[in-house]
C-alpha cells in the first residue's frame, strides 16, 4: 500500500430502484455504476502491492490490475484482464458474495469501506455487453480431444470455456430448453436478468462450444454411450436441483411448494407474465417462506411482485445466523418482507378441499454451537401457535438428483447423495471429473466457477498425457 495515499471511505453506493417501485416489477432492482460512479470508485483502490482480495477469489481474478484499468479509463484492457480469468463476469458482479470473499480482505473493510469489487466488475462486463465486438480470448491449436460437459450451470459453463481455450473440443449437454443451470431457473430476473445469462452463454459459444439442449443424460444416454461416442472425457457439472423438504404433517396439502418448483414456474416458466406466458402460479395473499438462505430472499420477494398482500420469511434461528447475503436481506426488508425469527413450523394445516389455511409453529432460542458453527435452536415447549398462511414455500436447501449416480456403476457417492470427487474434481470413475453443487451440496457460483477452473486445468493435463477411457 502507498503511504502517501490517503485513505477515502466514501464508498460509491450503486444507484436502484425505489422499494415501492420495484415491488411491483421484475426489472434488475440495481442499475449499475454510471461511467463517473466506476472511476471514482476504482480510485479508491489503493493498489497494494500485496493485494490480500486476490486470496478471496476462487476463480483467481487480479483484481488491482482491472480496478486499474477502470480508474485510468482504458476498458479494453479491463475486459481483457477480467475475460482472462472469468468468462461470466457479468453474472458474478451481479450474484457473487464479495462481501465475504474479495471484499471481506480488502484492506480498507478493516475501515467499513472495502473497494466495490463486484459493483466494478459488473460495470467491466455491462460495457463490454454495450460494444459492437466482444473481447475474444487467445485460443490455443487444436488437441483433437473431445469433452462432453454435462450441466450448463456455473460449473459447467465455466469447465467448458477453459476446455475450449485449451484446444479441446467441447460439448455441453443440459436437460433443460434453456441453458444455464440454476441461473436461470433460480435466480430471478430482478437479481440476475436472463439476457445476461443468454449473453454470456453465447460469449461461451463464440469460443466453439457446442451446446444440446433438451440432452437428460443418464436416461436418454449414459455416461458410457458418451463415451462411446467419441468423447475422451467427461465433466459433472449437473448441480443439486432436488428439493429438501421439511416432512412434517401437511406438507403435501396444496399451496405448499419446494422453491424449486415456485422459482422455476417464475423464473424459466415466466409465471410472472401469465397469461402471456401460459404458466399459471397459485398465489395467496399471506405468504409464508421457510428458510433464511438467498432462495429464501428471492422466494419472498418474487411473492411481493406476484401480489402477496403479506409475505413471511419464517427462520428458526436469529438474523445474525442468517446464511442469506445482507443486500438480500436489506432489499427483502424495503420491499415489505416480514422476518419471523427464532420460529420453526411443526405442521401445515389444510381445509375441505386439501388447500393449506394455515401454518403450526413453535417458537425457538439458541443453545451451543452445532457443526456449522451456529447456535443450534432449540424449541420452547408449550409455544405452539397458529398462523393464517394460504401459500408456503420450503426453501430449506437442496439435495443432488440420483438419476446419474444410480445410472453409472463405479460413480461413488456420499451418503449425502454428493458425488466423491477429489480436490481437482476427479471422480471414482477414470475419466470423469465434476465439480460444483453436486460435489459440495448447496453452495455458491463463484465457488462452482472455481471448481470448474480447478477440473478444467486438470483434464487438460489428464489429456495431453495420454489419458484415455478404459471400457
Amino acid at each position: 500500500m502507498s503511504e502517501s495515499k490517503k485513505l477515502n471511505l466514501n464508498r460509491v453506493e450503486m444507484p436502484k430502484q425505489e422499494p415501492e417501485l420495484r415491488r411491483h416489477n421484475f426489472e434488475e432492482v440495481a442499475f449499475g455504476y454510471s461511467d463517473e460512479q466506476a472511476v471514482e470508485e476504482a480510485g479508491r483502490c489503493l493498489q497494494c502491492k500485496k493485494p490480500r482480495c486476490m486470496e478471496g477469489c476462487p476463480v483467481g481474478l487480479d483484481i488491482p490490475s482491472f480496478i486499474e484499468a477502470v480508474r485510468d479509463g482504458d476498458m479494453r484492457e479491463a475486459v481483457r484482464i477480467t475475460k482472462s480469468k472469468n468468462s461470466l463476469p457479468g453474472i458474478c458482479g451481479r450474484v457473487c458474495p464479495q462481501e465475504v470473499q474479495c471484499e471481506e480482505r480488502c484492506v480498507l473493510a478493516k475501515k467499513g469501506a472495502p473497494i466495490a469489487i463486484g459493483r466494478i466488475e459488473r460495470y467491466i462486463a455491462d460495457w463490454e455487453l454495450a460494444q459492437k465486438g466482444r473481447n475474444r480470448p487467445e485460443i490455443q491449436p487444436p488437441t483433437g480431444k473431445r469433452v462432453a460437459v454435462v450441466g450448463s450451470g456455473p460449473a459447467g459453463l465455466t469447465c467448458a470455456a477453459e476446455l475450449a481455450r485449451m484446444g479441446h473440443q467441447v460439448t455441453i449437454f443440459e436437460a433443460l430448453h434453456d441453458a444455464g443451470g440454476v441461473l436461470i431457473y433460480g435466480i430471478p430476473e430482478f437479481r440476475l436478468p436472463k439476457g445476461i445469462v443468454r449473453s454470456e452463454v453465447e460469449y461461451i459459444k463464440s469460443l466453439g462450444v457446442d451446446l444440446e439442449l433438451d440432452s437428460v443424460i443418464g436416461r436418454l444416454v449414459k455416461l458410457n454411450e458418451l463415451f462411446e461416442r467419441g468423447f475422451d472425457a467427461i465433466f459433472l457439472g449437473i448441480g443439486a436441483g432436488a428439493p429438501r423438504f421439511l416432512n412434517i404433517p401437511g406438507e403435501n396439502l396444496s399451496g405448499v411448494y419446494s422453491a424449486n418448483e415456485y422459482l422455476t414456474r417464475v423464473n424459466l416458466m415466466k409465471a410472472y407474465r401469465f397469461p402471456e406466458y401460459d404458466t399459471p402460479i397459485s398465489q395467496g395473499r399471506k405468504v409464508a417462506v421457510v428458510g433464511g438462505g438467498n432462495v429464501a430472499m428471492d422466494s419472498a420477494r418474487c411473492a411481493c411482485r406476484l401480489g402477496a398482500k403479506e409475505v413471511h420469511v419464517v427462520y428458526r434461528r436469529s438474523e445474525a445466523e442468517m446464511p442469506a447475503r445482507l443486500e438480500e436481506v436489506e432489499n427483502a426488508k424495503e420491499e415489505g418482507v416480514i422476518f419471523d425469527f427464532l420460529t420453526n413450523p411443526t405442521r401445515f394445516l389444510g381445509d375441505d378441499r386439501g388447500r393449506v389455511v394455515a401454518m403450526e409453529v413453535i417458537e425457538m432460542e439458541l443453545g451451543k454451537p452445532d457443526a456449522s458453527g451456529r447456535r443450534r435452536p432449540v424449541e420452547k415447549a408449550g409455544s405452539e401457535h397458529l398462523v393464517d398462511v394460504d401459500t408456503a414455500i420450503i426453501a430449506v436447501g437442496t439435495v443432488p438428483n440420483p438419476l446419474i449416480p444410480s445410472s453409472t456403476p463405479g460413480l461413488d457417492t456420499t451418503k449425502w447423495g454428493t458425488l466423491v470427487a477429489d480436490e481437482n474434481g476427479r471422480t471414482t470413475l477414470e475419466a470423469v471429473w465434476a465439480g460444483g453443487d453436486i460435489t459440495t451440496g448447496g453452495a455458491t457460483v463463484i465457488s462452482a466457477m472455481g471448481a470448474g477452473k480447478l477440473a478444467a486445468a486438470d483434464m487438460d493435463q489428464w489429456l495431453r498425457q495420454g489419458g484415455a477411457w478404459k471400457s
